[in-house]
């Protein structure tokens, strides 16, 4: 690991922050942060990376449009000296990212799993080993790259994170940033709520190419979608989970809040990259066969995303992606 320290010097002084897979969500909270005086220095491509240290990143959202200058690297040895590593990679590309990051940690640096999927910090926690701080973030905000440099927002920007040495600090100072941040003890039950919700609109919205709103309103969706719910929720109940609040409301409640948004795998379909659907719909078939719980659906849903995931790569011509409303 890196040799310098990555404890922030008070609670109240600017943190050093690297977001290790520079995507819309890591975009998006990385430049709130920037803005509010924090060092940020973002992680990913070349198009994206070289756009960024040009011209800042493009912070495009219904209040504003502005350039928000930041360090950009497509080097993972520059999560070095960080306070905190925003690991916002894909579920599919865990194990190879923390691998490439590991060297490079500071001592004391706390790795913040914000992705989609349930289990993205016990995957890095093994890779890493247990000298590293890791905690799990839920993630409720609509966006997207509008372009290599640009993100656009769409909605909502909390986190919900587990409990660690710097948390608290994390969330004052992402507070003052203007990121809801709360620090919950129970981070699994949260991820699973947001586990389903993925689960009973990603594949669908992504299969149609329909953002929520449109999708919801096709005869039928709404029943196939409370199907889904029901067997997410079998296998969270046979697996031990309890789940926060009023999942099956909050899954029906999703569409009228964002009715313009395309879901992550839609996008991911649309540019013909590999989607997440094995860590989605894919996990709680798992899951499902592990426990004995029947999830028929899920596995039709996992099933119809990987034909076309594989169909749309192999035909080496990806469409234009869906632009959100």
């Amino acid at each position: 690991m890196d040799a310098s320290s990555a404890s922030p010097s008070s609670p109240t002084a600017p943190l050093r922050i690297a977001v290790m897979g520079a995507g819309a969500v890591g975009c998006y909270f990385g430049a709130l942060l920037a803005r509010a005086g924090h060092q940020v220095r973002l992680i990913g491509r070349p198009a994206h990376v070289q756009a960024v240290q040009q011209h800042g990143l493009r912070l495009e959202t219904a209040a504003l449009d502005i350039q928000v200058p930041m360090q950009a690297s497509t080097e993972a040895s520059a999560v070095r000296d960080a306070h905190v590593v925003m690991f916002c990679v894909k579920s599919t590309a865990t194990e190879e990212a923390a691998r490439e990051m590991q060297p490079h940690l500071a001592p004391g640096a706390l790795v913040l799993t914000m992705q989609n999927g349930v289990d993205n910090d016990e995957r890095v926690r093994a890779v890493l080993g247990p000298s590293v701080a890791v905690a799990a973030a839920v993630v409720y905000v609509a966006t997207a790259m509008a372009g290599p440099g640009h993100v656009r927002h769409f909605g909502r920007g909390e986190l919900v994170i587990a409990p660690s040495a710097l948390s608290e600090q994390v969330a004052l100072q992402f507070g003052k940033a203007g990121i809801a941040v709360q620090v919950s003890p129970d981070v699994r039950g949260a991820l699973w709520a947001k586990l389903v919700i993925n689960c009973a609109y990603n594949a669908l919205s992504a299969l149609c190419q329909l953002p929520y709103g449109p999708l919801v309103q096709a005869p039928g969706v709404a029943h196939v979608v409370d199907d889904v719910v029901a067997e997410c929720l079998a296998v969270a109940r046979a697996d031990g989970v309890a789940l926060p609040g009023d999942v099956p409301a909050a899954v029906r409640g999703l569409p009228a809040t964002m009715p313009g948004q395309f879901s992550s795998t839609a996008q991911d379909l649309a540019l013909g990259k590999p989607s997440e659907i094995d860590h989605l719909n894919g996990y709680v078939v798992r899951r499902g066969e592990a426990l004995g719980v029947p999830v028929p659906l899920n596995r039709t849903l996992q099933v119809l995303i990987r034909l076309a995931s594989s169909r749309m790569q192999a035909s080496q011509a990806p469409r234009n992606p869906p632009q959100n409303s």
